[in-house]
Parts: structure tokens; sequence; C-alpha cells
């Protein structure tokens, strides 16, 4: 009688789906064959393997971020892994250490919420402890502050060193400057004599024109934009178009002066001034006049009714409100073509538009509008037409704040043709419809008919 041979029972351990995150701060050794990603997954590769008797499986994707801080979680291997985790590709993840997947409390609570909320397991390879248990969920919490607080001093200790390196007057890092290149041994400034006779030439065309626009047209007839560098990657940053708010932080640079600034402190710098300290002061006291005279938050303290809905018929651009003086005590207010302050009034067709006169209209015509025995018919039901006969009631004795708030609700487009003088509007029902039960609502909350 033969014998029969028994089967091993077969595992009926449920599988479970794990995928490795690893993490570096800096891109210092990335380019190397072996690297830090590569040593942090392989040690998730062999603690997945040793826990294969319980279903665990490794997936083949890679959740690598290679020179991202974890002080935040703008990582785009992190971002693929969440959207994996919502997605209900991933039963576990798996880290080499806690502070790979978040330096921040408050970030990695979230993280465990959303693992808890998908039924996610989180593995740290080189400390063993379970989430499932209180004593787990402590230990984790203790590691990951002290995580917290390790990001925090290193911080500290880059900040205290960029002070100290700007009060010896050393150049501490950024985008370079037109006008200088960086030396790429010692990290130093040092004098692009090219570019620094543009930046000379500007600062004399801004003495000349005391304004920012004409210089502007100065730089746009000659083709002048800003800095050209190659970052340590090997790409090309191509230099920019100059705007009113590049130009001005071109003029109001220290660093030209041969200085350099820190928060608020200024310290001689160790490169090379590119201005003269005479002309840099000239251009300072002029760029201060010009900023009391016209300040922008003086100019926008006005309560512009059609501010955002004005648009210019010549070029699109939204127009802004803006005003002008006469005698110091007489105030004329206008909308402009967006472009004028920014690149000039050359760049559009379109002249200004006096505000009184266009919000008059705009409101005339929205009233008409509003009164039309038509826009009944666009009521879905009959308390709702009765809403439109109230409101037409009421629409002789609107306040100015409820026109100006009409208004702004009904008229989504506004044009005006600067070259014809003509006014366009489009309304929408929609819009109409949000007005009157606003208005409506006023009126009930307090019981009195506007």
């Amino acid at each position: 009688m033969s014998k029969i041979r028994k089967q091993p029972p077969k595992s009926t351990a449920p599988v479970i789906r794990c995928a490795i995150y690893t993490r570096k701060s800096t891109e210092e050794g990335l380019e190397q064959e072996f690297n830090s990603l590569d040593a942090q997954r392989e040690s998730g590769e062999a603690y997945i393997a040793s826990q294969q008797q319980e279903g665990w499986t490794c997936l083949p994707d890679r959740y690598d971020d290679g020179g991202f801080t974890g002080g935040n979680l703008e990582r785009p291997a992190m971002q693929r892994l969440m959207a994996d985790i919502q997605a209900g590709q991933i039963d576990c993840v798996v880290v080499y250490k806690v502070d790979r997947l978040s330096r921040s409390l408050l970030d990695f609570v979230r993280l465990m919420e959303t693992f808890d909320r998908h039924q996610v397991a989180f593995v740290s390879v080189t400390q063993q402890f379970n989430t499932a248990t209180s004593m787990g969920r402590l230990v984790l919490n203790v590691l990951l502050s002290f995580a917290q607080f390790e990001r925090e001093i290193i911080s500290e200790r880059t900040r205290d060193k960029i002070a100290a390196a700007r009060r010896k007057g050393k150049w501490s890092g950024g985008t370079p400057l037109l006008g200088y290149d960086i030396d790429p041994r010692t990290s130093k400034l040092n004098v692009n004599d090219d570019e620094a006779a543009r930046v000379r030439t500007i600062f004399a065309w801004y003495l000349q024109h005391q304004g920012l626009i004409p210089v502007l047209r100065e730089l746009q007839r000659c083709g002048w934009r800003s800095k050209r560098w190659m970052t340590r990657k090997g790409q090309l940053r191509a230099g920019q178009t100059f705007t009113k708010t590049r130009l001005h932080r071109l003029l109001t640079n220290v660093t030209y002066a041969g200085k350099v600034r820190h928060k608020r402190d200024v310290h001689p710098g160790e490169h090379a001034a590119i201005v003269d300290p005479e002309v840099w002061e000239k251009v300072q006291a002029v760029l201060r006049q010009n900023s009391r005279n016209s300040s922008r938050a003086q100019r926008h303290q006005q309560d512009a009714l059609l501010q955002g809905l004005l648009h210019c018929g010549g070029c699109g651009c939204v127009m802004t409100p803006t005003f002008a003086t006469k005698n110091g005590v007489v105030r004329y207010r206008y909308y402009v073509c967006g472009n004028a302050p920014t690149r000039g009034k050359d760049h559009c067709p379109s002249k200004s538009v006096p505000a009184g006169e266009i919000e008059r209209l705009l409101i005339e015509q929205t009233r008409t509008f509003l009164r039309a025995p038509a826009l009944a018919e666009t009521a879905d039901d009959s308390a709702a037409r009765s809403d439109w006969s109230a409101f037409h009631a009421m629409a002789e004795s609107l306040t100015a704040p409820e026109q100006a708030r009409m208004v702004q609700l009904v008229v989504q487009r506004v044009d005006y043709d600067g070259v014809r003088g003509k006014v366009s509007t489009t309304f929408d029902s929609a819009g109409i419809k949000t007005l009157v039960d606003e208005l409506t609502k006023r009126r009930k909350a307090t019981n009195a008919c506007w």
C-alpha cells in the first residue's frame, strides 16, 4: 500500500502591496551609480522580503525624491505616492527612517491621518515600532519631534551663517545679477564688463528721464534683457524682458553700489561696485520723490465701481482706476488701460475715460435693463417672479452703495473702445438672479424696503 504524500498547506495570508519611499535633502552624490536613494530602497526591499510569509510584496514603482527637503510635502514622488494611496493601489508604505517621510510634525500627522483613512500601514526599517498600538504612536511622535527639532536647528544654523557672511560683505548666493558673474571656485562676484556698462547706462537713463516708463522704452528699443546665466545642472536661464518691477529692483539693488544687504542692514561688500556712489544716491533720491508723488496705495484708496470689470477695447487689458488733482484740491477720477502705467501709453491706442461719466452710464443702463418686463420670463417659478416685481418696485430708491453692488453683480464685462469712444456691455441672466436673491435676502433681514 503506497503512502499518500501530504502537501504543505497553502498560505492564506492576504497580499500586502508595499511601496518604498526614499528621500535625500541635497543632490550631492545622486549622480553616482549607487547613491543614497538606492541604499534606502535596498534596505526596504530586504525588509519586505523578510515579511514574505505574511504576504508582503514590493511594488516595482519607485518613489524617489532626490534633492527635496523634508520640511514640506511639495515633492513630486510624494505627490505620486499620495495619489496612488488615494487610488487604493498601496497597502503599506516602507521607509528607511521616519525623517525620510517628513521632518515636520504637522505634515506627518496629516500623512498618518491619510494613511489611516485609506487603511495603509507605515513601517520604518531601522526604527521598530507598530503604529497600531498607543505606545507605538507615542514613540513615533517622539521620534518625529526630534526630527523636526533637528530640521529647525539646521535652519537656524543656515540663517546664522548667511547673516555672518553678509556682515563680512560676502555674496551668500542667489540668482546672478546683471553686471556680475559668479566665480565657480570661490563663489565671489566678478564684474562682467559688458553687462556692467549696460547697468551704468540704465542708471544714467533714469537720471536723465526721471521716470521708469521712459527707461523701459529705451530698454525695449535696445532689446536689453535681464541676466542670462547657466545653472549648475547645465540648464540655460534666458534673460527676461524688463518690467517696471524688475527695473525698480535693479535700480534699488545695493549690490551695484558695492554693498550687501541683510534684512534691513547694509554692509560694505567685498565685491567691486559698478555704479558710482554719487550716482547711486541721486537715483535713490529721485525714486523716493517719485514714490511720494505717485503712491499706488493712495491712488487705490478710492472706491472704484468698475474696478476689475472694465476692459480696454484696444488690447483687452483690464482698465485700472487712477486720478489727477488740480491745485491740490479738486480730484478727477479716470480709468486707464492697464498697459499705460506699466509699459507706457504708446502701447495702447485707448485713451483714459472719466470714471464718473462711465459709472453713471452703466448704472442707468443696468437699472433700465433690470426694469425690463421681459426679464420676468427668466424666473423659474411664481415666487421668483414675485421677487422680480418687488425688486422693480424698489429699483428707483436704491442708494449709491446698493447701486454699486448691483452693477458689480450684474455686469460680467464692460468694454470701452477708446478709439471710437463707445461702451458695450454684456449682462448675464444668472448674475441678475443672484442680484435679486441678494437684495431680497437683505430686504427680509432688515425688514425694510430699500
